[in-house]
């Protein structure tokens, strides 16, 4: 079992990491930092990062309510609803990048209202930002469920007769319990932002120093036959990655 385990582990995912990282290296020397740390592609870096900071802590927030909910209150259409939230792990990047335009364009549902009012969402930072909340929602939700499913609600009923307050409750009693949760579901969510490839393609101009994110970057590179560039813009933002997932779990 354990060779099996191995075996799997190395092929799926320590062979093409291993591979990204070592089709980098073989640049160092050439022209690595030049392309590394190109205006462009701080320019990306930066945009990339922060959305998806943006978008994990707004889904994180709303994630945790809706979690709470669906575990602690019954109400009508709650089993449609708990379905419901599954959907952005099934639909296509694509469709969904197609839903938003045909939401927010200029002839769009909403769209029109909103650019009367001077909010322009598509080909915009916050067409990018909507597309990464979208597609990274649900796993806040799915991650905190079954924690706060497995919490006994005999150590609440404890701590009240015991005196304690709601707020003490919750940050003694069932925090501490959702906490690796928590960080597992805020970690995946950013994770997905910043991969996130097919529906902001769609959404965003794609334009240098204006909206244009590391992963679309990474494709034009692909698209151009600069397989380098490419190989180096991946690596460099899979260790920013790799690094903030340690820091992660190095404190906690």
């Amino acid at each position: 079992m354990g060779i099996l385990i191995s075996i799997y582990f190395l092929i799926f995912l320590i062979f093409p990491i291993f591979i990204l990282f070592s089709g980098a290296i073989n640049t160092f020397s050439e022209n690595f930092w030049s392309k590394a740390f190109s205006p462009i592609a701080l320019c990306t870096y930066n945009l990339s990062f922060s959305l998806s900071f943006i978008a994990c802590f707004i889904n994180t927030f709303f994630g945790f309510l809706i979690a709470w909910v669906l575990i602690r209150y019954d109400f009508p259409g709650k089993k449609l609803f708990d379905s419901v939230l599954d959907l952005p792990f099934a639909l296509p990047t694509s469709v969904a990048g197609l839903s938003f335009c045909a939401l927010y364009s200029s002839k769009g549902w909403f769209g029109k209202f909103l650019i009367k009012n001077g909010i322009q969402v598509i080909f915009s930072k916050l067409g990018i930002l909507l597309a990464m909340i979208f597609v990274s929602f649900p796993f806040v939700i799915r991650s905190v469920q079954p924690a706060l499913l497995n919490i006994d609600k005999k150590l609440e009923e404890a701590a009240w007769c015991l005196g304690a307050t709601p707020w003490q409750t919750f940050s003694k009693i069932i925090w501490p319990t959702l906490t690796p949760s928590f960080l597992t579901g805020m970690i995946l969510s950013f994770s997905r932002c910043i991969g996130e490839y097919g529906s902001i393609v769609l959404l965003s101009s794609n334009f240098p120093f204006k909206d244009l994110i590391t992963p679309v970057l990474i494709v034009q590179c692909i698209e151009q036959y600069d397989y380098v560039g490419a190989t180096i813009l991946g690596s460099v933002l899979l260790f920013f990655c790799f690094l903030f997932f340690l820091l992660v779990n190095i404190f906690y």
